[in-house]
């Protein structure tokens, strides 16, 4: 379904790396797979993606290369709505990530390529943010972007400066990859300074224990942990008014996946799904941190918000690739009916 342009303000612009995965056919390893299914991807394009689709308008920028395979990519964001007018062009290459499925004995394996990459090689100054964020009232990244290379870090820091300064609702995903920061600084030295005008936060237990060495006890319930991190963040992050985790739990075939949300200082948890099959799990918790932002723009009720963003991030896993091609309708259906195998004629 193509998706109508975008016409005036936008709600969110969201910043970071554009990129191509490529997926291992069928279930096989990298050491015998002879093809791979390509999908386009990046953190903050997937959640511009299920947020375009679900009717916020939102607009996405990064830099990537002048040539066909990254204007392919571009060309499908306008397809689900996204406002790309403000991408940049320059650099030589596409970063890139490759991925071998799991399964219930072995876990998936990503690989990136990305050294090198037109986003990667991104400098301050670049990017006119004044312009870039004028008339939108969120902006989101997440950690990767500032994962890739020192100069990257730069950018999202002058980004950061100007929504700050113009007092717009700064989102941010903790997003923590062990394997992209390569660039003689830890996550621990860059994130910190960067997260510190964050209102939204989507973080996990592990990425909050290596940027600011948050320990949780961790022999206590999810919750009960959710509720130490949370109450050590706010300690770090003061103008954080919303936090929000999911997590994911598995019992032999089925897949058990959970959440819960701090906001304004009040606890909200979900009983979550059980989920008996999944297709592809990457991309998941971008559909979360969408599905958690739409309900925060739409004003719905604090047990409402997690509840959808749940629901976002469960179907998420239904569909291959990294962008949730789902609707709100399904949204809402699942939300109240559960998985389904029935079909709609």
């Amino acid at each position: 379904m193509m998706m109508p342009p975008l016409n005036g303000p936008v709600q969110l612009t969201a910043f970071g790396e554009f990129m191509m995965r490529l997926h291992s056919a069928g279930s096989q390893r990298f050491l015998q797979t002879q093809e791979y299914k390509a999908y386009y991807a990046g953190a903050e394009a997937n959640a511009c993606v299920l947020l375009s689709r679900l009717g916020i308008p939102t607009r996405y920028i990064t830099r990537v290369p002048d040539n066909d395979i990254a204007l392919a990519g571009i060309q499908q964001l306008q397809s689900h709505g996204v406002a790309t007018g403000h991408v940049i062009y320059g650099g030589e290459k596409l970063g890139l990530y490759f991925t071998e499925p799991g399964n219930h004995l072995r876990p998936t394996r990503v690989i990136y390529d990305r050294a090198g990459s037109s986003y990667a090689e991104l400098q301050p100054g670049m990017i006119d943010w004044k312009k870039a964020l004028h008339n939108t009232a969120y902006f989101h990244w997440s950690g990767v972007a500032a994962a890739v290379s020192q100069s990257a870090a730069d950018v999202c820091a002058e980004a950061l400066a100007v929504a700050k300064e113009n007092g717009v609702i700064i989102s941010a995903d903790f997003n923590y990859r062990s394997t992209l920061w390569r660039y003689g600084k830890k996550a621990s030295d860059i994130m910190p300074a960067l997260l510190q005008y964050s209102e939204v936060v989507v973080a996990d237990l592990d990425a909050a224990a290596i940027y600011y060495g948050i320990k949780t006890a961790e022999g206590a319930s999810l919750e009960d942990r959710f509720k130490q991190c949370s109450d050590a963040l706010r300690k770090r992050l003061p103008a954080m008014r919303t936090l929000a985790m999911s997590f994911r739990k598995t019992e032999g075939l089925m897949h058990d996946y959970s959440g819960a949300m701090m906001h304004q200082g009040q606890y909200y948890f979900t009983a979550g799904y059980r989920l008996p099959f999944i297709t592809d799990q990457i991309g998941t918790g971008d559909a979360f941190t969408a599905g958690l932002l739409y309900g925060l723009m739409n004003d719905l009720p604090p047990q409402a918000v997690i509840e959808f963003a749940m629901a976002c991030g469960a179907l998420k896993q239904s569909v291959q690739g990294d962008w949730a091609i789902i609707n709100k309708q399904e949204v809402e259906q699942f939300m109240q009916q559960g998985a389904s195998g029935r079909i709609i004629r």
